[in-house]
């Protein structure tokens, strides 16, 4: 079967709608020091809002992800896209950092992650060939975000307080979010499944697998478990680094083009570790991408200058964002894609426990030690963990093909 040039708008659609959602929960980074001044919040409590909206994130991803098997991404994602820009605008209206807390972290942490899970089990189910490209493509959108959202909510900052910061932000989520979720389309395979023409094929693998074998297979724990040494390795860095340039003296505008320098080599390392992933296979990327990323994550530790920052920020970005989406590509290739929301939204919730730790442990150990340096270090043996737990992995049997019989 040919595959359908409108899998491209699949992916243009997912990368926009990434990079509109992650951007806009990531502006937080950038007002953290304006919220600290103006409302006395500590940074400790600031930062946990973050932390809330990961685990928000977590515990949700497997819910929106289930919906979307069962209903289809473009009603799922219409949903989250909607109530996440009323979350967006409810943030901006929080009178106390309790209230913050539960608008910024419950309620945007649990909308955003309808756009992640459902999307990317989308767009894998499009491909037949070329995944890795295809998902790192979507990534690459969602890595935009510190190019385009982190400098418009700081530039927004210099004029206007968070609050109307985050209010422009609902309002761009909202239109531009909600018209692009009309796009989406089921995948062929999940039609010609629903109209009895699926068979077993290595394009689905194990068909006849369940929801319940699925969770507790050794591949899927092994990838839950990895995922969340990952993102708890990355979610520090991406949290404070900003703060932490602050404080070394690098004025607002330029910390925040640190951000950006990330983002941007994260977008080549995703298309990158996409393509190595076609060629060489995705676990073995995956592997030695977590190995570099446990080593990179050290390198914000002897960064004081802003060139050391660019340095490291480019090296680390390009490793933390390339490896990101060789995830899916895994899930993709070992379990079928009846299921394909679920299983994305269970490695997504332990991405997203893993994202929960950062922000929350940066500001703790910068509040009792005075500096971020052991945040650095603890990140980088988090990383080895994800490393080790990686090299365990083993994928599940290809299905044999029928051979073709003589004439």
């Amino acid at each position: 079967m040919q595959q359908s040039p409108y899998r491209w708008v699949m992916v243009a659609a997912g990368g926009l709608m990434g990079c509109i959602a992650m951007g806009t929960l990531f502006s937080l980074p950038v007002l953290l020091n304006p919220m600290t001044t103006a409302t006395g919040w500590s940074r400790t409590g600031i930062s946990a809002a973050m932390t809330i909206a990961f685990l928000a994130m977590a515990f949700s991803s497997m819910i929106w992800g289930a919906l979307s098997d069962r209903y289809g991404a473009r009603a799922v994602v219409l949903v989250g896209a909607s109530l996440y820009a009323a979350s967006v605008w409810l943030a901006a209206h929080a009178s106390s950092l309790l209230a913050f807390q539960l608008t910024f972290g419950i309620l945007m942490g649990g909308t955003v992650a309808a756009f992640f899970a459902p999307m990317m089990a989308t767009v894998v189910g499009w491909f037949r060939t070329g995944r890795g490209l295809a998902v790192s493509l979507v990534s690459a959108g969602m890595g935009l975000a510190p190019v385009t959202m982190s400098p418009l909510a700081a530039r927004l900052a210099e004029t206007r307080d968070w609050q109307q910061v985050l209010m422009i932000l609902a309002v761009v989520v909202a239109v531009t979010t909600i018209p692009t979720a009309l796009l989406l389309r089921r995948p062929p395979v999940m039609t010609a499944a629903a109209g009895g023409n699926a068979g077993p094929t290595a394009d689905d693998p194990n068909p006849a697998m369940t929801v319940r074998e699925a969770v507790t297979s050794p591949q899927f724990i092994c990838l839950v478990l990895t995922n969340f040494f990952c993102c708890a390795t990355h979610s520090g860095p991406i949290f404070h680094t900003v703060s932490y340039a602050e404080i070394c003296g690098i004025s607002a505008i330029a910390a925040v083009s640190i951000y950006s320098v990330e983002g941007i080599a994260g977008m080549g390392g995703r298309i990158g570790f996409g393509l190595m992933g076609d060629r060489f296979g995705a676990k073995r990327v995956l592997v030695a991408g977590l190995l570099a990323q446990a080593i990179g994550a050290m390198g914000y530790y002897f960064a004081r200058e802003l060139f050391q920052f660019y340095l490291v920020a480019a090296i680390f970005g390009f490793i933390y964002a390339g490896i990101m989406p060789l995830y899916a590509v895994l899930v993709r290739e070992n379990f079928p894609m009846k299921m394909m929301g679920t299983i994305m939204g269970g490695t997504g919730m332990a991405g997203g426990l893993g994202m929960a730790t950062g922000p929350v442990l940066g500001g703790w150990i910068y509040d009792t030690t005075g500096s971020y340096g052991l945040m650095y270090i603890t990140c980088s043996v988090l990383g080895l963990g994800a490393f080790a737990v990686a090299i365990t992995f083993r994928p599940f049997p290809r299905p044999q093909e029928p051979s073709a019989q003589p004439a």
